[in-house]
């Protein structure tokens, strides 16, 4: 399954469009993490934007931290038009081969996430994500809309079949699963091991840097569990709060929350973009 993820968009013209061309190319979910504007999906714009995909808009799921939308996600790759840090970004279309299984597959979820219009993704969101990518253009013309960018992404996804089940070689550990391996690492090895002070520091870094962006399998930390419980740790999902979740629990959870909180329906929600809006 894919899902794209918009990180605080401010353009209704450019969540509409992307709500459509999701449509267009889908199963596509579409995940909005702390919208710029609270009047994004009830905006006249949006409206006329995803004229045809009304069904569709009842699905969008509302977050505030992108940790929470990629919880569930085994693979992300978060497309940026500037280098962030020292990371490598690699051109889009490399990437799209090793894309396609976990997109196309019943069991995995693929996230394709995308920054603010204005100012893109920030480090902190990068950090999260396991491969970044840029869309090679001309060099006449380098800017691209942010509804263009998703496009261009979906389409080179599309396989014209639905879903199907995963193929034999093992399941991606998704993003909750991630964060529980980190957190039991650095209590064994940050915190138990190295002295405190720079080693310290430099093998907490190692850790997020690594194990945040390795193509990690459930065998994978299930071998690494092992190992830490051998070397004297005792850490469980429950003492960060983690809990194992059933298929689609997380998009019901994050529903329930907003009628919780009195927002009605998606169509008040909130949205975020990556490249500036035009038109």
């Amino acid at each position: 399954m894919k899902r794209v993820i918009l990180c605080r968009p401010e353009g209704p013209r450019n969540v509409g469009t992307i709500l459509r061309v999701a449509e267009n190319f889908g199963p596509v979910e579409l995940w909005i993490v702390s919208p710029a504007r609270p009047s994004l999906l009830v905006h006249p714009d949006f409206d006329q934007m995803s004229h045809g995909a009304e069904v569709a808009r009842s699905a969008i799921v509302v977050v505030d931290d992108l940790r929470e939308a990629l919880a569930d996600v085994h693979h992300s790759v978060g497309f940026t038009a500037r280098v962030r840090g020292r990371r490598t970004r690699d051109d889009w279309r490399k990437l799209v081969p090793g894309c396609l299984p976990i997109g196309s597959s019943a069991d995995q979820r693929l996230a394709l996430v995308f920054g603010n219009e204005v100012t893109g993704l920030t480090s902190a969101e990068t950090d999260l994500c396991n491969e970044l990518a840029h869309v090679r253009t001309s060099s006449e013309h380098t800017s691209l809309n942010l509804g263009m960018c998703v496009g261009i992404a979906l389409a080179d996804l599309f396989t014209g079949t639905k879903v199907h089940a995963a193929e034999p070689g093992g399941s991606m550990l998704d993003g909750e699963g991630r964060e529980f391996l980190k957190a039991r690492l650095r209590e064994v090895f940050a915190d138990g091991v190295v002295r405190p002070g720079t080693p310290q520091v430099d093998v907490e870094e190692m850790i997020e840097r690594v194990f945040s962006r390795a193509a990690l399998q459930n065998k994978d930390a299930r071998a690494w569990h092992l190992i830490l419980k051998t070397l004297g740790s005792q850490m469980s999902p429950r003492d960060l709060d983690l809990t194992l979740h059933e298929k689609g629990g997380r998009r019901r959870e994050a529903m329930a929350r907003r009628v919780r909180e009195g927002q009605g329906g998606p169509e008040e929600g909130e949205g975020s973009s990556q490249e500036q809006e035009k038109g």
